[in-house]
């Protein structure tokens, strides 16, 4: 499953692109916590692009620290930059809340709250769009990317449109 979801990912993402990651990195029931580590680095170094690491709550601070200790320059940048709650990003007049667990940001259609956390549910607002691996929200995209591939930008917009489109249809 790892080569297949390292695989998808690389086909889409080049060394030069900043993927943002919502959390629940990995999960390696591997002992001594070390050797988990040290796998999951192995499978983020496979990985192009710059990664943005937001908490979830399947990761823990000595993972973070482990990677921050292995972290390396990568295209003039880090590999890796760690957030604990969250991000915001700016893209065609809109604020992105990057975050791990669903928030409620209020009802404004220029912000718009992404998340992982709740797999193959969604929440019941068009603010809110889950982007993890596993989100029913794939279904408002015309093209559906490979199992494990990050959205691109344009197919996080479209998704949004999508749920905003859809709700507007049912209320």
């Amino acid at each position: 499953m790892n080569q297949t979801i390292i695989d998808h990912w690389n086909e889409r993402v080049t060394p030069e692109d900043t993927v943002y990651h919502l959390g629940d990195i990995a999960l390696y029931f591997i002992r001594p916590e070390r050797a988990a580590e040290a796998a999951i680095l192995d499978v983020l170094n496979q990985l192009n692009g710059h990664l943005v690491l937001i908490k979830g709550n399947h990761d823990n601070r000595a993972l973070f620290k482990y990677l921050a200790q292995h972290n390396y320059e990568y295209g003039g940048k880090p590999k890796f930059e760690f957030h604990d709650v969250g991000k915001i990003i700016k893209v065609n007049h809109r604020q992105y809340y990057l975050t791990h667990y669903p928030m409620m940001m209020g009802i404004v259609k220029q912000i718009i709250n992404l998340h992982g956390h709740i797999h193959h549910y969604a929440v019941g607002v068009k603010e809110n769009i889950n982007v993890g691996v596993d989100t029913p929200e794939v279904d408002y995209l015309k093209t559906k990317p490979a199992f494990g591939a990050p959205f691109t930008m344009a197919e996080v917009e479209e998704m949004v449109q999508g749920k905003y489109d859809d709700f507007q249809k049912r209320h």
